[in-house]
């Protein structure tokens, strides 16, 4: 605190029991240090409210940039919904794929993205055996079964 040697301590204690008196020293040394306790007091009080000061401005500080940042949300919400972004992107995938003009296909558009369903014609066709239009012929032959020559093939261990 105070850079004092002893010899200095030595020659203000020599100069105050000349000074105040062999009587009246232990009095003044009570009340010294009653004032420095005081003045320590006083010290740290300070010292605590001016951090808390620095603490309250950092806070202060730190809410400002809360609310700037408040206020860039609230003004970018309006241009930014990613539901309608992506509301957005699937119609224009939609309407975008081959054959999603109902005018041009004669498809009926269900507004779904399932296949196209076979009209009541291509169910019958099917049904019935024949083949459907855009479908390679299925054969309607059966083949026979490999002529043997007499021989019984077997078909397991015998015992």
């Amino acid at each position: 605190m105070l850079d004092m040697s002893w010899g200095e301590v030595m020659l203000i204690g020599g100069v105050a029991l000349i000074v105040i008196g062999p009587k009246d020293l232990p009095k003044a040394l009570r009340t010294l240090g009653q004032i420095t306790t005081k003045v320590r007091r006083m010290a740290g009080e300070f010292q605590s409210q001016f951090n808390e000061a620095i603490r309250e401005a950092e806070l202060e500080e730190v809410r400002r940039d809360v609310e700037g940042v408040k206020r860039t949300v609230d003004a970018a919400r309006p241009t930014f919904n990613p539901v309608d972004t992506i509301r957005n992107e699937i119609r224009s995938a939609v309407e975008s794929r081959p054959g999603a003009n109902t005018k041009e296909s004669g498809v009926k558009d269900t507004g779904s993205f399932d296949v196209p369903r076979p009209t009541p014609e291509q169910q019958a066709a099917q049904m019935h055996g024949a083949p459907m239009e855009g479908t390679p012929a299925a054969s309607t032959t059966t083949e026979a079964p490999p002529a043997t020559s007499g021989t019984k093939t077997e078909t397991g261990p015998t015992p």
